[in-house]
């Protein structure tokens, strides 16, 4: 049997890849890890310190060359800052009050979002404008006209005083309109062509859809008033309405300084913020991705 070949076809064959040798694509990879690693590393570092600050005694904090890790890891510092200072006091108020402001946002927010890229009405541009300018103003130079409002109204050292200036942050409405208007324009014309109203509309078509969203502006609402320290300090001036972030600094007097207490209490305050981020990363990142995504 005579084998038939055809030359000008080998040229057109790739030659087999060679083993052994990174590409460069595989070399970039191995980049953005190593990248990726060092970043997470020094990222955990201050995390691992106070952790292991808190669980050291007065003694051993002061050691020379100091320890990254206890000897004899001891609970103290944690026993008297529960025993010794009101603390589930000061964690119940940052809870009802970061727990509150995302709620109430995540519904008001959403809608008007809605009603931002969805719905025509008279002075809508202007209006959207408005909140864009709104989010260049920071919140030092609106403290004073606050505190006067919040004043006037009786509404000093008390929840609703904490909660209400947080629910102005014009944040939430920019990306629940931003992620809203991503969506396709003919599932509410469906739904309007069934007769839904507007509230249906966007309580079984809109929310349903943007659930990333919300978790995203969810989280970020949530981080941001339980570390919220300047508002706390000077709308609550009675020791019982005093938040988290306002008791663990009233530990540090002008002549002593507890390291131990001051970590055992940063630890404390960091756990429910690395809980709600760790239940619900798998909305956060989907909804991250989304908004990065958006055409």
């Amino acid at each position: 049997m005579v084998e038939t070949h055809f030359p000008e076809l080998d040229a057109t064959v790739p030659p087999p890849p060679r083993r052994g040798i990174l590409s460069t694509a595989s070399l970039y990879k191995l980049a953005i890890y190593i990248i990726l690693i060092v970043a997470a590393f020094i990222a955990m570092v201050p995390f691992g310190y106070v952790v292991s600050t808190s669980l050291k005694s007065t003694m051993s904090l002061f050691a020379y060359p100091p320890d990254w890790l206890p000897d004899e890891p001891t609970l103290d510092n944690y026993r008297n800052l529960i025993d010794r200072y009101p603390f589930w006091r000061w964690l119940m108020n940052s809870a009802i009050v970061a727990g509150s402001v995302t709620l109430i946002k995540l519904v008001v927010d959403s809608m008007a979002g809605y009603a931002f890229a969805k719905m025509r009405f008279p002075g809508k541009e202007p209006l959207f404008l408005l909140v864009l300018i709104s989010l260049m103003v920071p919140f030092a130079a609106l403290l004073i006209p606050t505190f006067i409002i919040v004043r006037e109204l009786g509404l000093l050292n008390t929840y609703w005083g904490l909660i209400l200036p947080g629910l102005a942050s014009p944040i939430g409405i920019f990306m629940m309109r931003q992620f809203i208007e991503s969506l396709p324009s003919d599932l509410e014309n469906a739904a309007r062509l069934d007769g839904c109203s507007e509230f249906q509309i966007y309580r079984r078509v809109i929310l349903p859809l943007i659930k990333p969203g919300l978790v995203v502006l969810g989280v970020f609402t949530f981080m941001t008033q339980w570390t919220s320290y300047l508002w706390p300090l000077v709308a609550a001036t009675k020791p019982q309405m005093a938040t988290l972030t306002v008791g663990a600094r009233s530990l540090t007097s002008d002549f002593t300084q507890d390291w131990g207490l001051n970590s055992a209490a940063a630890v404390l305050s960091m756990l429910p913020m690395i809980l709600v981020f760790i239940f619900l990363q798998r909305y956060f990142i989907a909804g991250s991705i989304a908004g990065a995504l958006k055409e």
